[in-house]
């Protein structure tokens, strides 16, 4: 029977993934603040930022077959701010888990962000691309993803982007169905492009990498490429809400702590092919949270 062990158990990827690993699975996972409630899973609570080496006799404790490693700030403009900080939990907690994982020879996936690259338009970025992250949360995500493969050649590193999905949890389609369905405007951005990544199909690609002991680089994205305001515009349809209160706003109008690529779009056709896999396009996706 495999053991598998989540760093950040309760985020949103996280109890997504838990739906969708096999039944004979041992699921282990770390929490901080929002408890996990479900019976089936072993959980803890750790805070990474301020007893990180707390997780070491845990996990040596279970030595998992796997462990996921889910945990980043969410607040792209917070590590802009706070570097010393964002190193603790991005940099320094990941060479922790790094090091015990290697110890026990588990696997160790982690997920990165299409934000290690500078961004440039009608460009879908491959695995091989030159890296150049234009922020600090990109700066210390890059910093993670070179201690998880010069830690293991058995490990992953997931690059994915914009991870939206049928969640209170997932805040770029909240914010724009709340406040739509409330009548009230919204401005996102139409000069920043992505490829966004619905849930289900992250965590159904992992269970796979997982199953079929997959190891290395991989993009793990939506084919679509498209800014924010096309995106909102796209859900509206799909609900059946005033597109009119959505107002388009560039990043010159409506400025942000940390610079953002104007577009990082990626290709992930590579983990498509080796996984037998095809990630839905947004059209699909929005259909998928809709139903």
């Amino acid at each position: 029977m495999k053991k598998i062990f989540i760093i950040g158990g309760s985020g949103f990827v996280s109890t997504n993934l838990i739906k969708y690993l096999p039944q004979d699975w041992n699921v282990f996972a770390t929490y901080n603040s929002n408890i996990i409630k479900n019976k089936k899973i072993k959980s803890f609570k750790i805070n990474l930022l301020d007893n990180p080496e707390e997780i070491i006799p845990i996990i040596e404790n279970i030595e998992p077959d796997y462990i996921v490693d889910t945990v980043a700030f969410p607040s792209v403009d917070f590590c802009e701010e706070n570097h010393s900080i964002a190193n603790k939990l991005h940099v320094d907690a990941t060479q922790i888990i790094s090091n015990v994982s290697n110890k026990i020879n588990s696997k160790l996936l982690f997920l990165s962000t299409d934000a290690v690259f500078e961004g440039e338009l009608n460009k879908k970025y491959l695995e091989t691309d030159i890296t150049k992250p234009v922020n600090y949360y990109g700066f210390t995500k890059l910093k993670a993803e070179e201690i998880i493969l010069s830690g293991s050649k058995n490990n992953v590193v997931l690059r994915t982007a914009v991870i939206y999905g049928n969640n209170s949890q997932s805040r770029f389609t909240n914010w724009i169905l709340s406040y739509l369905k409330e009548e009230k405007l919204v401005d996102p951005f139409i000069d920043q492009y992505n490829s966004p990544t619905l849930v289900d199909d992250l965590s159904q690609a992992i269970v796979k990498i997982l199953q079929n002991n997959i190891s290395g680089l991989y993009h793990a994205t939506g084919p679509t490429c498209v800014n924010r305001y096309d995106f909102a515009l796209m859900l509206a349809k799909e609900f059946a809400l005033d597109s009119n209160l959505i107002k388009p706003v560039t990043s010159f109008e409506k400025k942000q702590n940390a610079p953002r690529p104007i577009s990082t779009c990626l290709d992930s056709s590579k983990l498509e092919s080796k996984i037998n896999f095809t990630f839905r396009n947004l059209k699909s996706g929005i259909s998928f949270i809709a139903s």
